[in-house]
């Protein structure tokens, strides 16, 4: 929405530049890349070239130098391209690792991997789910043993956004014998790095065009300059981190959802039944408008959280509404979309569909709902 206060003439211009490029370049391929189950690594250069990947970065490091309100925009408009893999893809390199690489990496890691990742000449993921430990971070059981200058790496990943196509991973470790939080670091990972294995590709139910991937670490040989942030600090730094993860998710949700509402809209008008449009049914009418209010609500909820970002504060409690609210929105107003289209909406011509099977993963990726619930009342003091 961009005339919202929190928006200038400049964020409107880079809306409308970001959404010409997206509607000429990604939106035609959406079906051809949900078939091949993904989109080329071509398109994080092209957005690489065009400044895309780096608008609120800073300048020295090939970014832009906006604000944080860039990024939004960004989130925003990637989903008109019509498929939520592609704007998981490209939000796990903006919004989940390269903040990790500015905000804790050493310059010399800023170099190596901040700069060509904000090119889009190198492709990130970031690894901390296994399959006994999502959410609860505390737990992870990969380890990390110093040796020398190196240390060596061994467990296993799962359901890894990127982890297929990544040429670095950040990896989530901890040392041998350390419990709870305590001893948790992070190391870039590089591919090719013998004992860094992708051991299959994952088989979703959507964001098909995203590769989603289980990997392997087997005696990985990581040398200590590779440690991202500080040593044993690693469980904090990965909390800062899903702040902007969940605030991408949220963005990226309620844009999905005016997408599919706006589909529902159009269809009504179209389909006719006992003479005349569904659209003058006052049932149908009704539940639109249900709809678009709640659609609002969690837009304007993400828009003042993300305005307090932009400010320089760092609402965790808000943050976690933001994406509990509006991921539900959304993942309802696909539900209801589909519904209006009978039964062509379960059938695989039409797109309402795929925001269907997309927006699910909202409420379970950075932290399932129940997880969101539990940080928003433990700050209520309950």
């Amino acid at each position: 929405m961009s005339d919202h206060p929190i928006f200038n003439d400049e964020h409107r211009a880079i809306r409308k530049t970001i959404h010409e490029f997206v509607i000429k370049e990604l939106a035609p391929h959406a079906e051809e890349w949900e078939e091949a189950e993904g989109f080329p690594n071509e398109v994080f250069k092209r957005l690489g070239e065009l400044g895309f990947l780096g608008l609120h970065y800073p300048e020295k490091y090939g970014g832009q130098g906006g604000d944080y309100l860039c990024g939004v925009i960004l989130a925003e408009e990637l989903q008109h391209c019509r498929s939520g893999g592609v704007t998981m893809g490209i939000g796990v390199q903006t919004d989940m690792v390269c903040p990790l690489l500015h905000k804790v990496g050493s310059e010399d890691i800023k170099q190596r991997y901040l700069v060509p990742a904000l090119r889009g000449e190198l492709i990130g993921c970031l690894c901390i789910t296994e399959p006994d430990a999502g959410s609860d971070v505390a737990s992870i059981r990969t380890t990390a043993q110093p040796d020398g200058a190196h240390y060596i790496i061994n467990g296993a990943k799962t359901f890894i956004t990127n982890g297929v196509r990544a040429d670095f991973a950040v990896v989530v470790a901890r040392a041998p014998g350390s419990t709870s939080y305590k001893g948790i670091t992070l190391f870039i990972v590089d591919k090719g790095t013998p004992g860094f294995i992708v051991s299959r590709k994952l088989n979703k139910v959507g964001m098909r065009s995203s590769d989603t991937a289980e990997l392997i670490f087997q005696d990985c040989r990581v040398p200590a300059k590779n440690i991202l942030g500080q040593e044993g600090q690693g469980f904090y730094h990965i909390m800062w981190e899903l702040q902007p993860e969940r605030l991408y998710g949220a963005v990226s949700s309620v844009a999905g959802a005016q997408i599919a509402l706006d589909e529902a809209v159009k269809y009504v008008k179209e389909r006719t039944q006992f003479g005349r449009p569904i659209s003058k049914f006052q049932a149908i009418r009704h539940r639109l408008a249900q709809l678009a209010t709640e659609i609002e609500a969690a837009r304007q909820l993400t828009y003042y959280v993300a305005g307090k970002i932009n400010a320089g504060e760092f609402p965790g409690k808000e943050i976690s509404m933001a994406k509990f609210f509006a991921t539900r929105v959304a993942h309802r107003v696909a539900d209801e979309a589909l519904q209006f289209h009978g039964g062509y909406g379960y059938m695989m011509d039409y797109p309402i569909q795929r925001f269907w099977r997309d927006s699910r993963l909202a409420r379970i990726g950075g932290g399932t709902d129940e997880i969101m619930l539990e940080i928003i009342s433990r700050q209520m003091d309950l």
